[in-house]
């Protein structure tokens, strides 16, 4: 299938709901302060993930399991190492037993060393495992994107598409990387430390978890508002990619019509209000850390006042204590960590909120059943009071009915918005119909496989698609296993084989993105080049010849008139000198057929078209 689409959707009225998709999409009401979603649902959605890679998961939670056991085993061992100093009240002498005290110090060097290399394994496998499950997350947004219905893409910005394909995955592969781990030795370190405060002293453990609640009643407050500005620091992210591709893509536009400053203008708002989201965002964030470092430093000093006196009426050593204090640290960092680490989980979390949001758009819907291959399409096509509507009470075809003829040469005019480009898309079901039918051959074109459907149609756009490929591989797109012989044959029919080969790798030429080293009339040669290749039994031009020059466009539409013959083709154009010949021709007008016939019918009934040919090459206003 040659299939081709404006890469911006609609544009006009009666061809979608609007240019960048910002207007009156589902976008618009998103980017004025959507509510974030639970964040319970999300981590479970990225968990299951994570936990696809089940040996990498593993890996990483054993490496964490051995690096957390060695780390909760070096108080211990440093209690016990200043216990083997010991001060004899009644000689007041100090003695020392060295033996066990180099035993323990040298056991602590080798397990600090085995730690340090686990280490470093688990900073590794989480690595690994970080872009293993953003390479899913990538590879399943990327499969998603390309089932998207058309109606998504036309009502959604493609820099906010973009945004999280690439910044939120990006946001998701370094969090996974960093905090997995930290998030699995927290726990383990919390559970540890916590058993191991109690096997010292019951007391000072009641004492340390006192100021838990501290940490979770300022926690969950801040954390509150931190998810609100992390939410929206995405949205606007988005947004100033969309704006930005917008510059980049409609440059020319800008610059002709001295539009520079009001787009920098326009790009300043967003960018703007992304910044001061942006500080309160790290503002708040940057509190979290302090706040829970000023509660883990209360917790030392009530240990070190309960333990000092523990240390007086002898219910502690001084080892002892000095273990129960390192290991309220480690019961408190973990928290600290999760803190510090917050506003990083957060804008995680929201980007995977907004990827989870994509993925859960419905597919284009398919429910064909009845399959038709392409060499058993005949082309008679009907449209059978159909109307259609892009947005809800703004119908752009009103009841229409239309029948097309196997092998008959159709065209369809009629002013901007009546209606013509949506009937192309309603024909090829980019769109679906509100009411009344489509029928190929008398067979509801709903009940037809997509593929099928589309397989059977060729179009050639006025806005040209081509791809960052070689020319051969451009024109090969609906026909890939075509021959050299059939490849070269396309272009000369298309009249773009001559200026082919002038080029210095001729078919092997590489195009830029969009084919922007070609004029516009060459790319326009290329996209016909690849209808011809296709070979389709119906044939759709929507201003084909648009932008080509007289004399090219004379001999396009010979090779056009050539390839049509047999064929159903449905033509839509404003210039109305490459339609004159058409079988019939159909004024579409405010969404229904207003009239109908040969180009000398249509003039003789002094009409709707009568009045369009005589406005195009006379100037009369009637």
């Amino acid at each position: 299938m040659n299939r081709q689409q404006p890469q911006n959707g609609p544009t006009l009225p009666g061809r979608g709901p609007g240019g960048n998709g910002r207007g009156g999409g589902p976008m618009g009401a998103r980017m004025n302060g959507e509510k974030p979603k639970q964040l319970k649902r999300t981590l479970v959605r990225l968990f299951r993930y994570i936990g696809k890679n089940k040996l990498l998961l593993a890996g990483v939670l054993f490496a964490t399991l051995c690096v957390t056991v060695a780390d909760l085993m070096g108080p211990a061992l440093q209690g016990e190492a200043i216990n083997t100093i010991v001060y004899d009240e009644a000689s007041g002498h100090i003695s020392v037993d060295f033996a066990r005290l180099m035993g323990l110090l040298g056991l602590m060097g080798v397990i600090y060393a085995f730690s340090s290399l686990l280490g470093y394994l688990q900073s590794y496998i989480s690595a690994k495992l970080s872009q293993s499950t953003v390479h899913m997350l990538r590879r399943d947004l990327f499969k998603k994107i390309s089932h998207l219905p058309i109606k998504y893409t036309d009502t959604h910005s493609h820099g906010d598409i973009m945004s999280r394909m690439t910044n939120d995955v990006e946001n998701v592969s370094n969090t996974i990387s960093q905090s997995v781990a930290s998030l699995m030795s927290s726990l383990l370190t919390l559970i540890g430390a916590f058993a191991m405060m109690l096997r010292y002293s019951w007391q000072l453990t009641l004492i340390a978890i006192v100021t838990i609640p501290l940490t979770i009643l300022f926690s969950s407050y801040l954390a509150k508002f931190m998810r609100k500005y992390y939410k929206r620091q995405q949205q606007l992210l988005g947004e100033l990619n969309g704006k930005t591709e917008e510059m980049v893509t409609g440059y020319k536009t800008v610059m002709a019509y001295g539009r520079e400053k009001a787009a920098i203008a326009d790009f300043a708002v967003t960018a703007e209000e992304y910044k001061k989201v942006g500080i309160k965002a790290r503002a708040i964030g940057g509190l979290m850390g302090p706040v829970m470092n000023v509660i883990g430093n209360l917790q030392y000093l009530l240990l070190a006042t309960a333990g000092g006196l523990f240390a007086i009426k002898g219910m502690l050593r001084i080892g002892d204590i000095q273990s129960v204090l390192l290991y309220s640290k480690k019961f408190t960092r973990p928290v600290n960590e999760i803190a510090n680490q917050y506003a990083q989980i957060l804008t995680a979390l929201a980007g995977a909120e907004r990827i989870f949001d994509m993925l859960d758009t419905e597919n284009e819907i398919d429910e064909g059943s009845t399959e038709m291959p392409e060499e058993n399409v005949i082309g008679n096509v009907r449209f059978e009071n159909v109307h259609f509507s892009y947005v809800p009470e703004k119908p752009v075809l009103k009841g229409l009915d239309l029948t097309v003829k196997p092998g008959q040469k159709i065209a369809i005019v009629g002013a901007t918005g009546s209606g013509k480009t949506t009937i192309v898309n309603l024909l090829t079901r980019f769109y679906e119909t509100d009411s009344g039918s489509i029928t190929l051959d008398g067979v509801d074109i709903r009940e037809i496989p997509k593929k099928d459907l589309r397989g059977c149609i060729g179009m050639v756009l006025q806005d040209t698609v081509l791809f960052a490929d070689t020319i051969e591989s451009n024109i090969r797109m609906g026909k890939s296993k075509a021959s050299e012989a059939e490849l070269h044959a396309a272009a000369e029919v298309a009249h773009a084989a001559a200026f082919i080969e002038r080029l210095p790798e001729g078919y092997s030429t590489v195009l830029a993105e969009g084919g922007s080293n070609l004029s516009q009339g060459q790319r326009q040669l290329l996209s016909i080049a690849r209808a011809v290749l296709n070979d389709p039994k119906i044939l759709i031009l929507d201003e084909a010849t648009s932008s080509v020059d007289t004399r090219t466009e004379k001999h396009i539409q010979d090779a056009l008139n050539s390839l049509m013959e047999g064929r159903t083709a449905i033509i839509i154009a404003h210039r109305l000198s490459t339609i004159i010949d058409s079988d019939v021709i159909v004024v579409i007008r405010d969404g229904t057929v207003a009239e109908s016939g040969t180009h000398d019918q249509l003039l003789a009934a002094g009409g709707e078209y009568a009045k369009l040919y005589r406005n195009q090459y006379a100037g009369i206003e009637t």
